[in-house]
């Protein structure tokens, strides 16, 4: 069968791997893409620009010339909407064609996104064996029996849920990563995307793993999972030889979870791939030995959830269990091994006492972070942030249906949803000094408080937190921004040479004795290390 994946702003690896198992089986797979200049729905959003770089009509085209018999979504909430409608449009072209939604947003809230008459199936929870087992139902006539984890609509309006089955166990059973969908689009060699594991072991109240991992009936196995260091190495190696590969992400919720894999693997990886890397961790999954096997393999940078300083609060109203001492000694062994934090803090978390803003800068004062990322507090569907939200009364059950639906949700990015006019002044004044702390001197920082910025408009410190921000990440060569300002640069380039007539070569660069497909195609064998790495340290 024909199967279009829809997608739009970024590479995402969930679709990846789907792509390579419905390849496996035999299907032929396209992507409809869209660049979503200046509104990408997920960091940059400017509606004055937006409009003109719109490609929503060649997602349509694409569509319309590729002819599929399955068009498959992975929403997250704020892209949901526009999927729904790229779903409706593409329906009326072809009303034979079937819809499939997956992904977090459906996962939360499946019934809503089923009763769309455009939506066929509905995918809750992982999909590696639910979406194929679907696509073979689809290609034989339509399913005969309910699938685990699949829900769709009869004829007659009826509406068959299957089985919420257990978490997928062994990751080295999976394909890697199909990237070659994303080749005509995005570098994939500017910043290399990939998992080594699935899964966090905590449930924070504001995250989607705080109901995903819940979903199974019965036995759920494992919630983290691990990939093997051979099956993991294996990946990289057919990338590094496809690929100019300059930098590698890994997106593991928390990539320093198992100590004895992280030692293995980062042994092999300096020796193998030797490709300056990023990765996110956990406070209490950072200590002297994780960070110095980090910093000899090549990783530049650590992203690190911080969120909040106050401990009480933290662990009754976050469920997060990580103490300050906790935070403090993940930065300072990052700091002694030189790796570059990148700390994610959060304005406006319910309850949350204004005095931990206060304890958050004594932190970054004594340990300046290489960026701090800052997100308001918005509610995710289906977490229990929503249900504390409703029972503080700090949003109705109206603006929950709405959130459900996907509309008003801007990803984190809105103070508004701060109602208190002084308590979100205050919090505008610690995000300016945040975002400057990078590149502040010793002295200064000490000396410099929130306070200084109090004479400001609420929209003058949005406006100097945002460039402030850009400019630093730029000065600094945050690979982050690097590599978002290439692909825009290049992206608004070939806009307007296309309608010259001109036509660029594809974003990424392969290697020249690397044209063929290289991704691994059978499971490997582990990799071995030697055992006095086993015993020691490397």
């Amino acid at each position: 069968m024909r199967i279009t994946f829809v997608t739009l702003g970024w590479e995402q690896l969930g679709v990846g791997l789907l792509s390579a198992i419905a390849k496996r089986q035999g299907h032929d797979v396209q992507l409809a893409f869209s660049h979503s200049l200046f509104n990408d729905r997920y960091n940059l959003s400017i509606p004055s620009l937006a409009p003109f770089f719109d490609d929503r009509n060649d997602v349509i085209d694409k569509i319309e010339k590729q002819r599929p018999d399955v068009l498959a979504f992975s929403a997250l909430t704020g892209t949901y909407q526009w999927m729904l409608g790229i779903a409706r449009d593409a329906k009326l072209l072809n009303p034979g064609v079937k819809v499939v939604f997956g992904g977090v947003h459906p996962s939360a809230v499946p019934e809503r996104v089923l009763a769309q008459p455009q939506v066929d199936y509905v995918c809750v929870g992982e999909g590696d064996v639910a979406f194929p087992a679907l696509l073979r139902a689809i290609e034989e006539g339509g399913p005969a029996a309910p699938i685990p984890n699949i829900r769709y609509k009869l004829p007659n309006g009826e509406v068959i849920r299957g089985p919420q089955a257990g978490f997928i166990q062994d990751l080295d059973a999976l394909p890697a990563f199909d990237k070659t969908l994303w080749e005509d689009h995005i570098n994939i060699g500017d910043w290399y995307l990939t998992m080594a594991s699935r899964g966090c072991p905590y449930r924070c109240t504001f995250c989607f793993n705080n109901f995903f991992a819940r979903l199974p009936e019965g036995k759920s196995g494992k919630y983290v999972r691990q990939r093997s260091v051979g099956h993991m190495l294996q990946e990289l190696r057919a990338a590094k030889k496809r690929y100019k590969i300059r930098f590698l992400e890994f997106e593991d919720d928390v990539f320093t979870v198992d100590k004895k894999w992280v030692r293995e693997f980062l042994y092999h990886y300096k020796r193998e791939i030797d490709i300056p890397f990023q990765c996110l961790t956990h406070p209490k999954y950072m200590d002297e030995d994780i960070a110095r096997w980090l910093s000899d393999a090549g990783c530049r940078h650590v992203q690190m959830g911080i969120q909040t300083m106050d401990d009480e609060f933290k662990q009754q109203s976050v469920k997060r269990y990580e103490k300050s001492d906790h935070v403090y000694q993940a930065m300072e062994v990052m700091r002694k091994y030189r790796l570059n934090p990148k700390v994610d803090h959060m304005f406006g978390l319910p309850g949350e006492p204004v005095e931990a803003q206060e304890e958050a800068r004594k932190l970054y004062v004594l340990h300046p972070p290489f960026r701090i990322q800052t997100f308001w507090t918005n509610f995710l569907p289906g977490t229990q942030l929503v249900r504390q939200g409703l029972a503080m009364g700090l949003i109705t059950q109206e603006e929950v249906d709405r959130l459900n639906d996907g509309i008003d949700f801007d990803f984190y990015r809105e103070s508004a949803k701060v109602s208190d006019p002084a308590k979100r002044k205050l919090y505008k004044t610690y995000e300016v000094f945040f975002k400057l702390i990078p590149v502040l001197p010793a002295w200064l920082r000490r000396r410099l408080k929130p306070k200084s910025f109090q004479w400001m408009p609420v929209a003058l410190c949005s406006s100097i937190s945002f460039f402030a921000d850009v400019l630093v990440g730029l000065a600094l060569r945050n690979p982050d921004h690097i590599t978002y300002a290439k692909h825009y640069l290049y992206h608004i380039s070939r806009f307007f040479l296309q309608k010259a007539g001109i036509r660029l070569p594809a974003p990424t660069k392969l290697n020249a004795a690397a044209r063929e497909n290289t991704a691994p195609k059978e499971r490997p064998a582990g990799a071995s290390v030697p055992s006095d790495v086993l015993v020691g340290s490397p």
